[in-house]
């Protein structure tokens, strides 16, 4: 059997040869476009799915690898990162990243992106993202998914705080 083959899913392995990493990428019948989707099909948690979600925050792309357990509280985190997050369109997405929704690798890109690295991704020794199609996803770990984009750590999302 041959394994199936996609520019985009190309450009992510090369990316990922390029920082060093062997692509391990997993083709799936399916499309896996949400977290649960694709922790089921992997038979892990959600947590361990790394989200790749691109805003534009004061016109520029901006790339959120968030835990599929976490939504990204963008008025919350533009506050953070000193300016106003929106999501970005269907054709945003293409331009910055050359793939479309619900196959968003964080490499691959035609030019760096400023990324985000959720934090709670840390928590797993192993987590899973998208390889560019919709089918398609890789192991990795936080550390290693901050080292290939040049992004940085950080939260997402306020942490609730413990009542006393």
């Amino acid at each position: 059997m041959t394994t199936p083959s996609h520019p985009a899913v190309d450009r992510v392995a090369e990316a990922l040869r390029a920082a060093g990493v062997e692509p391990r990428i997993t083709w799936f019948d399916g499309a896996v476009t949400t977290a649960q989707l694709a922790a089921d099909a992997l038979g892990i948690e959600v947590g361990q799915i790394a989200n790749s979600l691109v805003f534009t925050i004061d016109d520029e792309p901006i790339l959120v690898l968030t835990s599929g357990s976490h939504r990204v509280d963008t008025e919350w985190l533009g506050a953070q990162l000193g300016g106003t997050i929106r999501r970005a369109s269907k054709e945003a997405v293409k331009e910055a990243t050359g793939q479309v929704i619900g196959g968003v690798a964080p490499v691959g890109h035609p030019a760096p992106v400023r990324t985000v690295v959720d934090v709670v991704l840390a928590d797993y020794d192993e987590v899973w993202a998208a390889a560019g199609h919709a089918k398609t996803v890789f192991p990795t770990t936080f550390d290693e998914l901050v080292r290939i984009t040049g992004g940085t750590p950080g939260e997402v999302e306020p942490r609730l705080e413990a009542s006393a």
